[in-house]
C-alpha cells in the first residue's frame, strides 16, 4: 500500500461484535427527484446494510445532500421506492413521527436552542417525543455528553461553547433517541481542520460502541475515504460508483472518480491486447484485459505509484517543473511527452532537473474511453 493510502484509508478497528451484519436497513430503488425543471436525482439504487458506515461524497450540485434528505422526508421524491427495514416510508401520522425518532440527523449547522441549556437541548426530544421522565431524560443526555466528552458543559448555553462542542453537543442530541440510522449532511464541515480530524476518529468510535447505521455526506474525499465502510461517489445527480474505499481508490470506474477520489494522472492510451498498453508514445506491461486490440482506452496512473529514477532508467523521461514540499512527500510537476505529470515522492528533484520515471504493471489501471 502507498503512503498516501496509508495515511487517508480508515485507521479505527471494527469492535469484535460490532461489525455490519450484511442485513439491508436501507433501500433506495429508482428513486428520481426534481426541484421545479432541474433534475436532482437520476436513478438512485443504493442499499445500505445494518451497522454500517456509508458515505456519500461528490462536489457541490452532486445531488448528495438531496438522496440523504428523503430517507426521513425531509424531501420527497416523484417517483421510486425508499424502504427502511422492508418498510416504505410512511407519509403522515404516528408512523412518521416515529420515522423520524428511528432516523436521526446531524447538519453542518448546529441549529442548537440559543435560549436553552445544553442539558436542556438535549433532553427535549425524549421528554416530548418519547415522554420520557425528566429524571430520566437528564441520565441519558448526561451518558451522551460524557461519550462526546462535553458534560461540563451541561450547564452552559450554547453562545458559551466552541464551535467543536457546539456540534459534539448536535451529536449527543441525535444520538439521544437511540435512532437506528443517523443521517449526517456534513457534519464537520464547519470545523477546522484539526478539529474535523479529530471528530472523524470520535464518529466512528460512537458508531462502532452504538452499533448505528451511519448514512455520512461529505464533498471531503479524504474524510470520505477515512470513515467509511463503502463509499458511493455522486456527480450530476447520479451515482458513478459504490465501493469499499480501497475499490474506489485503486479502481476507479470512470474518469470522475478518478479524478475526483485523489489525485491522479489520466492519459489516453491504446490497449494492443491483453496485458499490454501504450501511452506517451512507450508501451507498458499491465494486470488488465478483456479490451478490445488496439482499443483507445483512457491510463489512470497515481502519482505516489510513479518512480523517480535516473532518466536512462525511466520508461518515461520529464523535467521537473516545480517541487512542493507535502510533509510526508515531495509534490512534482513534471513535464514529459507535452503533458504535465503529477508526482508523489520521498525523493527530493529541483527544477529542471531531468528525471526517469517508472511505472509498474500493478500501477496502471486502464478504463473504456466511453466511461470516462
Amino acid at each position: 500500500m502507498s503512503e498516501k493510502q496509508e495515511a487517508i484509508l480508515p485507521v479505527v478497528p471494527l469492535v469484535p461484535g460490532n461489525e455490519p451484519t450484511g442485513r439491508p436497513l436501507v433501500e433506495l430503488t429508482h428513486v428520481e427527484k426534481y426541484f421545479g425543471d432541474l433534475h436532482v436525482l437520476k436513478d438512485i439504487n443504493l442499499t445500505v446494510n445494518k451497522g454500517e458506515v456509508l458515505v456519500v461524497v461528490g462536489p457541490s450540485g452532486s445531488g448528495k445532500s438531496t438522496m440523504c434528505r428523503t430517507i426521513n422526508r425531509l424531501e420527497t421524491i416523484e417517483s421510486g421506492d425508499i424502504r427502511i427495514d422492508g418498510k416504505a416510508l410512511p407519509q403522515e401520522g404516528r408512523q412518521f413521527a416515529q420515522l423520524r425518532a428511528e432516523v436521526g440527523m446531524v447538519f453542518q449547522s448546529f441549529n442548537l436552542f440559543a435560549n436553552k441549556t445544553i442539558l436542556e437541548n438535549v433532553t427535549l426530544a425524549p421528554i416530548k417525543v418519547r415522554h420520557m421522565d425528566k429524571k430520566e431524560a437528564e441520565h441519558l443526555a448526561m451518558d451522551l455528553l460524557t461519550r462526546v466528552g462535553v458534560d461540563s458543559q451541561a450547564s452552559k448555553m450554547p453562545s458559551q461553547l466552541s464551535g467543536g462542542q457546539q456540534q459534539r453537543v448536535a451529536i449527543a442530541r441525535s444520538l439521544v433517541n437511540e435512532p437506528e440510522i443517523l443521517l449526517l449532511d456534513e457534519p464537520l464541515g464547519a470545523l477546522d481542520l484539526k478539529l474535523r480530524k479529530e471528530m472523524q476518529l470520535e464518529l466512528k468510535r460512537l458508531q462502532r460502541e452504538m452499533n448505528i447505521t451511519f448514512i455520512y455526506v461529505t464533498h471531503d474525499q479524504e474524510e470520505a475515504l477515512t470513515m467509511s465502510d463503502t463509499v458511493v461517489v455522486m456527480n450530476g445527480g447520479k451515482v458513478q460508483q459504490i465501493g469499499t474505499p480501497e475499490d474506489i481508490y485503486n479502481e476507479p470506474k470512470n474518469a470522475f472518480v478518478a479524478d475526483f477520489i485523489g489525485d491522479s494522472n489520466i492519459v489516453d492510451g491504446v490497449m494492443h491486447r491483453d496485458f499490454l498498453v501504450s501511452f506517451s508514445g512507450v508501451e507498458f506491461p499491465c494486470v488488465d484485459r478483456g479490451f478490445a486490440r488496439e482499443e483507445s482506452v483512457q491510463v489512470v496512473v497515481r502519482p505516489e505509484d510513479i518512480e523517480v529514477v535516473s532518466p536512462v532508467e525511466g520508461q518515461l523521461v520529464g523535467v521537473v517543473n516545480d517541487v512542493i514540499f507535502k510533509g510526508v512527500h515531495f509534490e512534482m510537476h513534471v513535464e514529459c511527452e507535452g503533458r504535465e505529470w503529477l508526482i508523489h515522492s520521498t525523493r527530493a528533484c529541483t527544477p529542471g532537473e531531468t528525471i526517469g520515471m517508472r511505472i509498474g504493471p500493478n500501477e496502471i489501471h486502464i478504463m473504456s474511453r466511453s466511461e470516462g
